[in-house]
């Protein structure tokens, strides 16, 4: 008598079929889910080489939004008496009340601590400080701890705290590594270059600025006023530094208040549109040309944190694309309050959380909005 056939089940998924359902799955959550069904799925998981999970939005009560289903994840890695004020690649940059900071991996747990920094980080009142802050590192951060750059205001500062570089003239809104060298933009000075030389101890120090480009015109910087339509508009730009393979980008932001009378106010702000400008470094002195695409690439827009991600290597990443959020004033509040995705082909803003997903309801906190780029956990 012939036995029946054994029916399959999903443990007994193969793993080429287990590997096309993780490439369709770009959040790092639901991957994490699936490999949660079964042991089979958890060690199949691990062997199939998966693109880059989407990034997450932090919020400024410390919790983490996935991108673009809007799932909120709660991750217990604020230490006690800090705040978050800014991240790269899976870190987040850590500042306690008495002025020490550190850097957390909330995945691995691995822990940084960067030398204690004298400066003004936050008032008690819902207003921020002026204190601006981005890091930025040369490579992935395991490989060299050594070359965390924080900007601060409008100093740069290496991990040491005795290497420190104060800008002779102008204020630095934005710096970035390209092809291992530090860039910063500034309102006087335009593009700078710093030199960065190593000791015998092979630790890295600021010893020279280098004006690259020409200084932007003063009335550039000013707010405008637009009339269209019998409508008058006033604007104002921000301006981004991000590395994109083999280029170095200016990012500029025009952000629209519809009433001119209450400029400043963030009620009336919204961005209209962008212009990406890429550096050119082969004249002397440099200059800035138009972009028009990003190669395939696309840009996650941040005060604290700006990275380019191939979008071909994802699904729900469109190339050629802006995600930007809500982190232009210094103010607690929701990221997602001027937030999209500008297409640089079509000109259009779209929102940065898809139709389907339900907008978190926005709470209040210390902490700054900013990228953070898990590492597929798997």
């Amino acid at each position: 008598m012939n036995k029946e056939p054994r029916s399959s089940t999903w443990a007994d998924l193969q793993p080429e079929l287990l590997g096309l359902v993780l490439l369709r799955l770009p959040s790092l959550v639901d991957r994490v889910r699936l490999r949660a069904v079964c042991r089979s799925w958890r060690s199949n998981a691990r062997l199939q080489p998966l693109p880059s999970p989407l990034p997450w939005l932090t919020l400024l009560d410390g919790t983490f939004l996935s991108i673009p289903d809007g799932k909120i994840i709660r991750m217990p890695v604020v230490p006690d008496d800090a705040f978050c004020c800014g991240s790269t690649d899976s870190w987040l940059f850590f500042v306690r009340s008495n002025g020490r900071c550190s850097m957390l991996n909330p995945f691995s747990k691995a822990r940084l601590d960067l030398p204690k920094v004298s400066i003004k980080w936050f008032d008690a009142s819902p207003r921020f400080g002026s204190s601006f802050c981005k890091l930025v590192v040369p490579s992935p951060l395991e490989s060299s701890p050594d070359s965390v750059a924080v900007l601060l205001g409008g100093s740069v500062y290496m991990r040491r705290p005795s290497i420190a570089t104060e800008l002779p003239s102008g204020f630095l809104f934005d710096i970035a590594f390209f092809n291992g060298k530090l860039y910063g933009i500034s309102v006087r000075d335009g593009l700078s270059a710093f030199e960065i030389n190593y000791g015998p101890d092979s630790k890295p120090k600021i010893s020279a600025v280098k004006c690259i480009t020409k200084p932007p015109s003063l009335w550039a910087m000013q707010p405008r006023l637009i009339m269209s339509s019998g409508k008058t508009s006033s604007y104002r730009q921000v301006e981004y530094l991000v590395e994109c393979p083999g280029k170095l980008l200016k990012v500029m932001r025009m952000i629209e208040s519809s009433d001119p009378e209450s400029y400043g106010h963030l009620e009336c702000d919204r961005t209209a549109t962008f212009d990406v400008f890429e550096a050119d470094l082969s004249t002397e002195p440099g200059q800035w040309r138009c972009a028009f695409n990003l190669g395939g690439q696309a840009i996650f827009l941040g005060k604290h944190c700006s990275k380019s991600l191939p979008a071909g290597e994802c699904t729900e990443i469109q190339e050629d694309c802006i995600y930007f959020m809500c982190d232009y004033r210094n103010l607690a509040v929701d990221p997602l309050h001027d937030s999209g995705v500008y297409n640089m082909r079509t000109g259009v803003i779209t929102p940065l959380l898809s139709e389907t997903a339900a907008v978190p309801q926005y709470r209040g906190g210390q902490g700054r909005p900013t990228w953070i780029f898990p590492a597929d956990a798997m």
